[in-house]
């Protein structure tokens, strides 16, 4: 059962963030995805829960109001299954096309800048640390929201709220040290550290199946939490183990 409400009051990404929070919190809620351009919020639910319950988890800046209601419609046939299927992938790998042509680029780049190197060591090296510099852009851009939606998914992000606002400096630090080549064992083990803690929580976020927002990228692009995150991660936490192995 899904249904469409009508919010006011989100005036930025940190808004539209901390509402779809409080939401996906309410008791039978399945899933609450909020649209900050649309003022709209489609909420997946086991059972029906009324409005006012809604307006009671938000803080009083924000008025919600039904705008419509639909139903899923489950196909009766394998074909229009399949079609279904096939169609939620499509939207699956649109909404992910900022995160697949940045990791392009940087490849790209990497090569580039290596492809008259022996070794490609150095070409590891300098895609860690324009890995980390470029998705810490993105993090800084919107610093206030980001660490609300990082928190929704990384253990120690949710331990210690903290954590969220100094995480993308600790991006922009390890890939200075990566580029640069300053202390290159320690930024491999923080790396290590980092990215093995937030790989942790998309696992369990994968398992459990929610849908939430990734916030690899910030909250200035709208990334689905997807298995295509948990890879990501377990690339860079690959790369970070084979370099220090080979500096052992």
């Amino acid at each position: 059962m899904k249904h469409t409400y009508h919010i006011k009051g989100m005036t930025c990404n940190g808004c539209r963030t901390s509402v779809e929070q409080k939401l996906n919190a309410v008791p039978g809620v399945k899933t609450a995805t909020v649209d900050l351009e649309k003022q709209e919020a489609v909420i997946e639910m086991n059972h029906h829960i009324d409005t006012a319950t809604f307006a009671e988890a938000l803080p009083d800046k924000y008025a919600i109001t039904e705008k419509q209601k639909t139903r899923n419609v489950f196909s009766s046939t394998t074909r229009n299954n399949a079609f279904a299927k096939a169609e939620t992938e499509k939207t699956k790998l649109q909404q992910l096309k900022p995160l697949l042509i940045i990791l392009g680029y940087i490849t790209v780049a990497t090569i580039l800048l290596n492809y008259q190197r022996e070794s490609w060591n150095e070409a590891m090296l300098d895609f860690m640390g324009l890995f980390f510099i470029v998705f810490s852009f993105f993090k800084i851009l919107d610093l206030k929201g980001f660490p609300d939606s990082f928190r929704m998914y990384d253990p120690l992000a949710k331990v210690l709220p903290a954590y969220g606002w100094i995480y993308p400096f600790i991006e922009t630090a390890l890939g200075l040290m990566f580029l640069m080549r300053l202390e290159i064992p320690i930024a491999l083990i923080v790396t290590l550290i980092i990215l093995g803690i937030t790989t942790v929580g998309v696992t369990k976020t994968l398992l459990d199946k929610k849908s939430i927002k990734c916030a690899c990228l910030g909250t200035a692009l709208q990334l689905p939490m997807t298995e295509a995150t948990f890879i990501e991660n377990a690339i860079m936490i690959v790369m970070a183990a084979i370099m220090l192995i080979n500096l052992i």
